[in-house]
């Protein structure tokens, strides 16, 4: 009966709770790093390639298909916004 009390509590004392925050690779503040570093680096590149069409240093299609790319990565940073704040609002809207 012993052997399973202190299993459990070592089982307890190992567990994250859930207040930490997790450090590494998988988590959240991360992932949110990353997906808008991945957006500023879009749009960067849309703005270079679009620059560098007004000077006839690349073809139309290249800016076509960047400005298609930049396009999408805001629609999805956008989406992406919307969901949090409807989230933040229904949480707001739950009784205490």
């Amino acid at each position: 009966m012993d052997m399973k009390s202190s299993a459990a509590a070592l089982g307890y004392a190992t567990a994250r709770p859930a207040t930490q925050p997790q450090h590494g690779e998988d988590s959240a503040e991360n992932t949110f790093a990353s997906a808008a570093q991945g957006l500023s680096d879009t749009i960067r590149n849309a703005e270079q390639t679009a620059m560098s069409s007004m000077t006839g240093g690349a073809d139309p299609h290249a800016l076509v298909q960047a400005l298609a790319q930049t396009e999408l990565a805001v629609e999805t940073a956008v989406t992406i916004r919307d969901k949090v704040v409807e989230a933040y609002q229904e949480i707001l809207r739950m009784p205490v």
